[in-house]
């Protein structure tokens, strides 16, 4: 391993003699005189001025978008398959039930159906301006044969023609590098992290890799950048020296081919230390710092050490990959980065079965079946169920197929979710309005939950959504036994409250009704534009908290137009499937 003096040594060799195009590094754009579809033929590139990203007009941007976490680089957590079941494990496993020939069809019709050109419009209404692209090395290149795959090629070449005709920029990241940047399945390792601890035999391959990648793109302006090497780690006896060589060996070879894309680099310890990292920005210019951020607080405290290596080394910081936790966590998080003037991109657009993703893709039975099989929980599926599962699980992956979670997509881009309900669907009175379907967002605006946001990974520790089913909020919701509904609202506190926007389309006298379970009573208190409807009703143990029964709340003259419901716990202690007006 090479010591820091040698490392420094190198940084100034490679400075005398690289600094007339390193100068450049994309400032005088690209020569891309070729017609895009549809009239997309910006010829310039997105690049770094000072600490800031500029877009192709050279105007500052705060960019915001999504990862395509899974597409292609599948991590078990994301299908509810067992945690430790990286691309190479899920291969294998899918491989032992189906055969070679049906596992390589079956991950064909997995790719095909997880992004598709519907996927990139939907982001971009939803507010994105970019796409982050995490893949494994193996898309692109064979490491048996030595040769590299046209058909990874292909497969991103679609998806630059989907993302131009729809105006959503793309940043490339190697989430997985020959050898395994780390020792964990998110980088696709056998236990050891390769990468470092045999650098002379993988560091080639991915300097291989990457010149490719850069030399086939130099001159596609969708692309905004190439993100080096996701979430480094390096194990005992390895560090901060290590992975600074890894970058001063890597740059040099991708801006031999390539001086137009914004290089993103990660720090080690999944992109949240930068040790040596600020040497970097004094001979590279156009390089951009990769943070990550989960599981911790949402205040400054918590990214001023970012902030002050910005400042130091005049260089552009990213939020490169955050989520996983609660809506309100969401909101906080990107208010704090955009604050300070730092881009996101959200980890992920699409997962099975979830509620903290925007699209959430269904389960099936015999799909269920393999998962139980490769937890150790059931037994092993015939070929026929384990086909049926896998190939329905695939197909259902399209978008057409997903569930939408437009509270997620709320906290991130809602102008007003921190400020103003927006109505998560249309409610109309007379009629029912079931329980989950409160207002959109965040704590203290459409509700208020008194443990309201997720911020530990510990299970034990979770405030968002006790249920963790439909939402993403700090509303605890769960799956009802109420032969009227398919969720409810549970374990509902004293002083917590929802907020409802419906539209009144006949004036008249209604009853008021309220479905509640309990164990042990509580008292609940409906207002309607800030007015109680009645007095405030006990509500009455009704044997167990799915045990279902009406409560009259009262009634209630209402004119037309829009009104504003609130249900408060003044006593808490039930669960709330279900208000009609009647």
């Amino acid at each position: 391993m090479k010591s820091l003096s040698k490392l420094l040594s190198l940084l100034i060799i490679l400075f005398l003699i690289s600094c007339d195009s390193s100068s450049s590094g994309g400032d005088d754009g690209g020569n891309n005189n070729d017609q895009d579809l549809n009239g997309y033929n910006d010829e310039t590139f997105f690049k770094t001025d000072g600490q800031n990203i500029l877009n192709r007009q050279g105007e500052v941007v705060v960019i915001r978008g999504y990862g395509l976490g899974g597409w292609l680089m599948p991590e078990g957590y994301m299908f509810n398959m067992p945690g430790d079941f990286g691309p190479t494990k899920l291969r294998n496993a899918v491989t032992d039930l189906l055969g070679a020939s049906e596992a390589e069809r079956w991950f064909g019709v997995f790719r095909d159906n997880y992004v598709t050109e519907d996927d990139i419009i939907a982001m971009k209404e939803w507010g994105a301006d970019h796409i982050r692209v995490p893949f494994h090395y193996d898309i692109f290149y064979d490491i048996d044969t030595d040769e590299f795959k046209e058909s990874g090629f292909e497969r991103m070449d679609d998806l630059f023609v989907w993302c131009k005709r729809h105006r959503l920029d793309v940043i490339l990241d190697m989430h997985a590098a020959p050898g395994a940047q780390s020792d964990k399945e998110i980088a696709d390792s056998d236990g050891v992290a390769r990468l470092w601890t045999e650098y002379e035999t993988y560091m080639p391959i991915t300097i291989k890799i990457w010149t490719e990648i850069a030399r086939r793109y130099a001159d596609e302006t969708i692309i905004i950048g190439f993100d080096l090497l996701n979430e480094p780690v390096t194990p005992d006896g390895y560090g901060a020296e290590d992975v600074l060589r890894f970058h001063t060996d890597l740059i040099p070879e991708i801006r031999s081919v390539n001086e137009n894309h914004i290089l993103f680099i990660n720090g080690n310890y999944f992109s949240t230390t930068f040790d040596l990292l600020d040497l970097i920005p004094a001979v590279y210019d156009n390089v951009v710092f990769s943070f990550h951020k989960y599981w911790n607080e949402t205040d400054q405290g918590t990214i001023n050490y970012l902030l002050e290596l910005r400042n130091q080394t005049n260089t552009p910081l990213w939020l490169g990959e955050t989520g996983e936790n609660s809506n309100p966590w969401f909101y906080e998080t990107a208010q704090l980065v955009e604050s300070n003037d730092i881009g996101w991109n959200w980890w992920t657009h699409k997962k099975l079965e979830t509620i903290t993703s925007p699209l959430s893709s269904p389960t099936n039975e015999n799909y269920q079946k393999v998962v139980e099989y490769w937890k150790g929980n059931g037994p092993r599926p015939t070929t026929q169920e384990a086909s049926d599962g896998l190939f329905q699980m695939a197909q259902d992956l399209a978008i057409a197929n997903n569930e939408l979670r437009p509270d997620v997509i709320a906290s991130l881009f809602s102008p007003d979710f921190g400020t103003r309900n927006i109505p998560y669907t249309e409610l109309t009175i007379p009629g029912e309005i079931p329980a989950v379907y409160y207002d959109i967002g965040n704590n203290g605006v459409s509700y208020n939950d008194i443990e309201y946001k997720r911020v530990s990974s510990d299970e034990t520790q979770n405030n968002g959504n006790n249920g963790w089913s439909m939402r993403n909020d700090g509303v605890d919701i769960e799956v009802s036994s109420d032969p009227l509904v398919e969720y409810n609202v549970g374990w509902i506190d004293t002083g917590e409250w929802l907020e409802y926007t419906a539209q009144v389309t006949q004036a008249g006298t209604y009853d008021v009704v309220a479905r509640v379970a309990s164990q042990g009573g509580g008292i609940i208190r409906i207002k309607v534009d800030g007015q109680p409807i009645d007095t405030d009703v006990r509500v009455t143990d009704t044997g167990s908290f799915q045990t279902w029964a009406p409560l009259t709340i009262g009634t209630k003259d209402f004119e037309e137009g829009t009104v504003e419901i609130r249900v408060e716990a003044i006593s808490g202690g039930f669960n709330l499937s279900l208000l009609t007006f009647e």
